[in-house]
């Protein structure tokens, strides 16, 4: 059966115009029983997106569902997003947010319900509705999560169709709706095809880039501590986390006892031609992408694949590499508990190992370092294309911010220009707005006079041409 796109987007747009009538108040009473409906649901809809995907671990999911609803609610539930915003009376400037219409958003098979709560949520803050396209293989629990909100936004005064979301649509379905005139915005979390197609649209897009996350452990970190917060970082979800630890940087005087405090968690050191069968079952060279079969699925399963004998309560591979590239597949991003290891003499080494990891597949993303060095931390943050550069902090919840730093708590993380995305935010409400400055005439003086003087030289001038002419 075909989709009725136009039925979907006029149903959206009407939507939209009836949003702009809503003022703070019953906005901010639409986004918080979306938030508290959402948070409600964080157990159900986890055990629902481990059932229908097989990936990841549903008591993880609970936490980024929690992440998605709790910690963003209390980030926006202050923010203006309706009428004057600011007022500069010294400039005479005052600054008016309007939504800027219908949101197609597209999310994933790693993050299904979160993912969906977030963007629902921030779109809603905005006075944006939103029709939600949930990836294939998480259809249930995606729909799942926006019918629940859709249920709450509608008894708090929301807009009938203010949610929307897609059953089913072909490939060609999808790029029609994100290139549809009525469309305002793509968020687009998905592949890195998908993404793409998003910014060909025509419509604005934001989207996310590939993690591909290095981690430096430097000369003066607490390698324990390191060790325990990459680990807590790795295994999260079962590496599910664009943002989570894909190769370990190590320096050598740190190498063995980073090694043996691995070890004591339970992770199995991945070596000889071990490495080449883990390889062929985690990435496919000729598309240059990791293989869908292990996305998300637990370390034992995942040796199990590669035929290596590991013990039943292994945790993390960790394969130990020399280079960077198709000679060595598991230094791409591989959203699964494998993390790629290598040890340099010294830190300038080490940024240049974490600058080549970082430029195959994961620029203007996410590195991370453990130190206690403020120069050492200074020089790698200058010299590293990242959004997000976290500091002795596990980076899958650094990344997303809220828990261990002050960064912007989001599901959709902007990689910048490296990432051919338009931001390095955190993405949030604030971005789903359009932002009217109304100036009031306020006459720049300084401007002025010079222009004064300018006028002045050039009557001089032709006076002078004249004089030159009568002559």
């Amino acid at each position: 059966m075909a989709l009725d796109i136009e039925l979907i987007m006029n149903q959206a747009r009407q939507a939209a115009l009836e949003f702009r009538q809503l003022d703070q108040e019953a906005t901010d009473r639409i986004a918080a029983a979306v938030y508290a409906a959402g948070f409600n649901a964080r157990v159900e809809l986890a055990k629902l997106a481990v059932q229908e995907t097989r990936l990841g671990i549903w008591q993880d999911k609970v936490v980024k569902n929690a992440i998605a609803t709790r910690l963003v609610h209390e980030d926006i539930k202050n923010l203006k997003t309706v009428g004057v915003i600011t007022e500069d009376r010294h400039r005479e400037i005052v600054e008016v947010a309007q939504p800027i219409g219908p949101i197609f958003a597209v999310t994933p098979i790693t993050n299904p319900t979160s993912t969906a709560l977030f963007k629902i949520l921030i779109a809603l803050k905005s006075r944006n509705p939103i029709i939600v396209r949930p990836h294939g293989a998480a259809r249930k629990c995606t729909i799942k999560a926006a019918k629940l909100c859709y249920e709450a936004a509608l008894a708090a005064g929301a807009p009938e169709h203010c949610i929307q979301w897609v059953k089913r649509s072909s490939q060609e379905e999808t790029i029609q709706m994100m290139s549809h005139r009525k469309v305002a915005m793509n968020l687009a979390t998905g592949s890195v095809d998908l993404v793409r197609a998003a910014h060909r649209s025509g419509n604005p897009t934001i989207g996310v880039g590939p993690g591909n996350v290095p981690v430096y452990i430097g000369k003066s970190a607490d390698v324990p501590f390191a060790v325990e917060q990459i680990f807590r970082s790795k295994i999260f979800d079962n590496g599910t986390i664009c943002a989570s630890e894909q190769a370990m940087v190590i320096r050598a005087c740190h190498a063995r006892q980073v090694h043996e405090e691995f070890a004591k968690r339970g992770a199995y050191f991945v070596t000889g031609d071990e490495i080449d069968r883990l390889a062929e079952v985690a990435f496919n060279s000729s598309a240059r992408i990791m293989r869908i079969e292990v996305i998300g699925q637990s370390a034992v399963k995942i040796a199990e694949m590669a035929e290596i004998d590991v013990h039943p309560e292994t945790t993390l591979l960790i394969a130990e590499l020399n280079d960077v590239g198709l000679t060595s597949p598991l230094s791409y991003e591989i959203l699964a508990p494998i993390l790629a290891s290598y040890t340099v003499q010294g830190f300038e080494a080490g940024i240049e190992m974490c600058r080549r990891i970082n430029h195959h597949g994961g620029l203007g993303h996410t590195v991370s370092i453990f130190s206690r060095n403020e120069e050492m931390i200074d020089r790698f943050a200058e010299v590293m294309n990242a959004g997000r550069l976290l500091v002795n902090q596990p980076a899958s919840y650094g990344a997303l911010g809220g828990t261990y730093n002050a960064l912007q708590p989001s599901m959709t993380l902007g990689c910048g220009s490296g990432g051919k995305n338009i931001t390095t935010d955190n993405i949030s409400a604030r971005h789903l707005l359009n932002i009217q400055r109304v100036a009031r005439r306020r006459v720049n003086e300084c401007i002025r006079e010079s222009l004064d003087l300018i006028l002045d030289h050039e009557h001089t001038a032709e006076d002078e041409d004249r004089r030159c002419l009568n002559d």
